[in-house]
């Protein structure tokens, strides 16, 4: 079972580790709700983002008001646009960016750090190939890895807002360093050595929220979405187990938990593509990520690789291609046959 970060045996590497700076590499709404969590805690942050212009707005203001407006960062926040910068001597890194910008950033990333410095991914998809961890391994093989997890809006992190989130992890140094730096009074960690588990359950509720989304969006009624939450954590676990995920890792937070936030509030930024599908309204979105429109085919692949099925997941990822219309989609899964529980 996942285990509470608090642990008195470690605390020689948990105060160590509060000496050296982090560098949270990823200025939007989460990379900087982290950065903020890190800083309230004690520790030096380098808050790093591709765009200068953002970052120096940033830096001049003490506020990210382009992607996590009303708050004032905390102090011990360094913003940079430089990534050279960004790592130089820190103790560990947290990656928080979109999943489309992972692998270029991890190769980079390859050039210009040391081997053993921890890396943690916060970015919840997949890459072109598979889990995103796969790609940590083959970039940046000398290093300690973690996912961190589970029902977190940006917004009420950086509101202090009470948060518990899951962290997988490797080994005891890194699952001690990591927790130290972040548990905190309102942001509770729960730790984990499920690496695969806690990536697919962030990855894949992402495209659930957008099939919640457009059967909400087409007035499908609560009936309808909560079938689909269901349903949804089903394939999650099906898929877990083909991949050999611990069960117990998706009635936690980084299935369950987040899976149910990310369906159910409006917050969600998957969730509200799947409205604005279901009513037709795409062009109010903006510039936002929306992760999950591009996993959706990732994820369909993932488990074609695996033999597993997953109906809501297909028809989203058809809905995203646009060989099926929302209403078409939601019509395909209610006329599937009848299954076995």
């Amino acid at each position: 079972m996942p285990r509470s970060s608090r642990s008195n045996s470690n605390k020689l590497a948990v105060t160590s580790s509060r000496n050296a700076a982090v560098a949270v590499l990823g200025a939007g709404a989460w990379g900087t709700a982290l950065a903020m969590v890190l800083a309230r805690h004690g520790a030096p942050v380098r808050l790093w983002g591709h765009r200068r212009d953002s970052i120096e707005a940033i830096a001049r203001s003490g506020r990210n008001e382009a992607h996590l407006p009303g708050f004032s960062l905390p102090e011990g926040i360094e913003p940079t646009a430089d990534i050279a910068t960004a790592v130089d001597g820190v103790g560990a890194i947290i990656i928080a960016v979109p999943s489309e910008a992972f692998p270029g950033l991890l190769e980079h990333l390859s050039e210009i750090i040391q081997p053993g410095l921890p890396l943690v991914w916060a970015t919840k998809g997949l890459a072109p190939d598979g889990l995103l961890g796969a790609s940590v391994v083959r970039a940046l093989p000398a290093h300690p890895r973690g996912v961190l997890s589970g029902p977190s809006f940006a917004a009420e992190v950086a509101a202090e807002q009470p948060t518990a989130v899951t962290l997988a992890v490797e080994d005891s140094v890194t699952e001690a360093t990591m927790s130290g730096l972040l548990q905190g009074p309102r942001f509770r960690v729960y730790t984990s050595r499920d690496l695969v588990g806690v990536q697919l359950g962030g990855a894949v509720k992402n495209v659930i929220a957008i099939a919640t989304g457009i059967a909400d969006g087409l007035g499908l009624g609560a009936n309808t979405r909560a079938a689909l939450i269901t349903r949804g954590l089903a394939e999650i676990r099906r898929l877990g187990q083909a991949m050999g995920a611990a069960d117990e890792t998706f009635s936690g937070l980084a299935g369950m938990g987040d899976l149910v936030l990310t369906c159910s509030d409006d917050q969600s930024r998957n969730r509200r593509y799947g409205l604005a599908l279901g009513r037709g309204e795409l062009g109010g979105l903006g510039s936002e990520t929306i992760e999950g429109s591009g996993t959706a085919a990732q994820v369909v692949a993932l488990a074609t690789s695996y033999a597993v099925e997953l109906p809501i997941c297909t028809q989203v990822a058809a809905v995203m291609t646009g060989r099926y219309s929302a209403a078409e989609a939601a019509e395909a899964l209610m006329q599937r046959g009848v299954h076995r529980v």
